[in-house]
């Protein structure tokens, strides 16, 4: 869940981690259980992941980027896309004609969002904020990630304070439905 460096690196290995998990959900045979499994570890690393950066990055963005309103709109446009699509996989089973087209959909989008994020917000943001800083964004989104969500809520806020206030609520929600269910393991 946390690996630790600045914002840029913590969230550079996230990308890396769900990369490594569609691999693993492609190499795994069609209607299986595993990818069952597999499909839901990639959405709780996508929630927690979209709502640390929705909590700490895309602020940061806004307040230090020239044009930065218009790069957070976009950033949060896409995380809207990509929760939805979470949604729609939420109750469907691997072996639902749609399982597999709606995880097609979700990594192109996942990685045209990654892509982005490393190669135009991630530049930015090193050549405009002072070191520091990126080390405490880094500091705060491995902490936001402890609470977050592990489900999508394509409603829920994404902007400060409002989405501050509810996440940890609906992280712990989430995290017992998880518990209950063995969601997760």
């Amino acid at each position: 869940m946390g690996h630790g460096g600045d914002v840029i690196a913590e969230l550079t290995a996230d990308h890396k981690e769900v990369h490594d998990l569609f691999l693993q959900f492609e190499s795994t045979p069609p209607g299986s259980a595993h990818r069952k499994r597999l499909a839901d570890e990639i959405t709780i690393e996508l929630v927690r992941h979209s709502v640390a950066e929705e909590q700490h990055l895309y602020p940061a963005v806004r307040e230090h980027l020239e044009g930065g309103d218009a790069l957070a709109d976009q950033e949060i446009a896409d995380h809207h896309r990509i929760e939805q699509l979470l949604k729609d996989l939420e109750g469907r089973e691997p072996d639902d004609l749609d399982f597999g087209r709606l995880m097609v959909k979700l990594r192109t989008e996942v990685t045209a969002h990654a892509d982005d994020e490393e190669n135009n917000l991630f530049i930015q943001l090193r050549d405009a904020v002072h070191p520091f800083v990126l080390e405490s964004l880094g500091n705060k989104v491995r902490e936001a990630k402890k609470t977050a969500p592990t489900r999508p809520h394509p409603s829920a806020p994404t902007a400060p304070p409002a989405n501050k206030l509810l996440a940890p609520g609906l992280g712990l929600v989430d995290r017992a439905r998880d518990y209950l269910t063995g969601r997760g393991r």
